[in-house]
């Protein structure tokens, strides 16, 4: 039997956006309530958040998995969650995916087995923060931290040697759920187009 914990990796203040990312709007509901519904809808059995500090929108309800510092981005922030769960997978989802929706998200969780998580491929390019990882992946993700290459794309590469993550190839017509927004001239383009409602503010 597999079980589920989804953890939202929130990022904090973005350079490149001057902003949190989290908290810009998308028909009137900021990005990270957008993503912690998109996660409630999985029924995962636990919804964290991975940040570096508890951030000031988080609902009192979820539990926040922070950082052991120092921080070394996105990899530490999955050892802990790793850490934390009491469940066979744990889904790693970025806050910034304004097009994922739970429907993915359902289908790659089916392709999860015991032991083997899944992380969906874009070509030859990994998707770590839209990814299912088993639990027993937790050493692969200690390894690599100790490492030079403390990087997702380092983690990736050792689970895929211990042979405990399958890829799963993203089709076209599913590439927009990837695609994450990093400046706020991107996320101007996208919200005006999606809808009239989107904005950032």
């Amino acid at each position: 039997m597999k079980t589920l914990t989804a953890v939202l990796f929130a990022g904090g203040e973005s350079r490149r956006m001057g902003r949190d990312k989290a908290t810009l709007l998308l028909n009137g509901e900021p990005l990270w309530a957008r993503q912690l519904r998109v996660l409630r809808e999985l029924s995962p059995e636990a919804i964290l958040i991975s940040a570096r500090a508890r951030p000031i929108w988080c609902p009192t309800q979820i539990e926040v998995v922070l950082d052991v510092p120092p921080s070394r981005g996105p990899l530490s922030g999955l050892a802990a969650a790793l850490k934390r769960i009491q469940t066979t997978h744990l889904l790693a989802f970025a806050v910034d995916l304004p097009e994922m929706t739970s429907t993915h998200l359902k289908k790659l969780w089916s392709l999860a087995n015991p032991g083997i998580g899944v992380v969906p491929q874009n070509g030859i390019f990994p998707e770590p923060l839209s990814a299912i990882y088993p639990v027993e992946g937790l050493r692969a993700v200690e390894l690599t931290l100790a490492t030079n290459d403390a990087s997702m794309q380092g983690v990736i590469r050792r689970l895929t040697s211990r042979k405990q993550i399958y890829y799963y190839q993203i089709k076209r017509s599913e590439r927009a759920a990837y695609e994450n927004v990093n400046a706020a001239e991107q996320w101007n383009q996208r919200a005006t187009t999606h809808s009239p409602h989107g904005h950032f503010t």
